[in-house]
């Protein structure tokens, strides 16, 4: 009973999102950094573009021993995938962000982190088999971190460069096209 709740506010937030994108021509509903890079790096923390990333360590949903860390510099840019298995635009996503971490492994991490807590393991691991996700896939199993980068739809991108600072906060899916092209741009901060 609980577990549909959520997903009816899921669902509900998803389309007033889609409302509210009719006027974004990008179809994603972005918040933009207003971070420049020729300023000193920020020293606060918060879900918010030009703001340092909140650190938070995961583990990997098919390798429990396996903890995967955000927060701080890092070598590569990263972008966090928040997703759950009965998300539709989650599914039109996950071939996009597979050619995304193929294409630009030397320069772009790519974490899918399950909210386990909407969701459940045995789902995920379904989505994964079924889309063949080739990026690590971290399990929030309490939704805390979901929580702590003030998650409010699915799928969530947040864009993070080397320095551990958010560049922009993506709620809903793009074009693959147009993904491809934030991430270019955060590849060459």
């Amino acid at each position: 009973m609980k577990r549909n709740l959520y997903i009816w506010a899921g669902i509900l937030l998803l389309i007033g999102f889609a409302f509210w994108q009719t006027s974004n021509k990008e179809g994603g509903v972005s918040i933009q950094n207003v971070f420049q890079p020729d300023k000193p790096l920020p020293t606060e923390t918060g879900a918010k573009a030009g703001l340092l990333a909140p650190p938070f360590e995961l583990k990997g949903l098919e390798n429990k021993e396996e903890t995967y860390r955000v927060g701080g510099t890092r070598e590569k840019a990263l972008l966090l995938n928040f997703w759950a298995s009965w998300c539709d635009p989650c599914k039109m996503e996950a071939a996009s962000l597979n050619l995304l971490a193929k294409n630009y492994k030397d320069k772009l991490d790519v974490y899918g982190v399950n909210v386990t807590k909407y969701d459940t393991e045995k789902d995920a691991k379904q989505f994964v088999d079924t889309f063949k996700l080739q990026f690590p896939i971290l399990t929030d199993e309490d939704g805390a971190v979901y929580d702590l980068y003030k998650g409010m739809a699915f799928p969530t991108n947040v864009l993070i460069d080397k320095n551990g600072v958010i560049q922009e906060i993506i709620l809903g899916i793009l074009t693959e096209e147009e993904l491809e092209k934030k991430v270019e741009a955060l590849v060459k901060k």
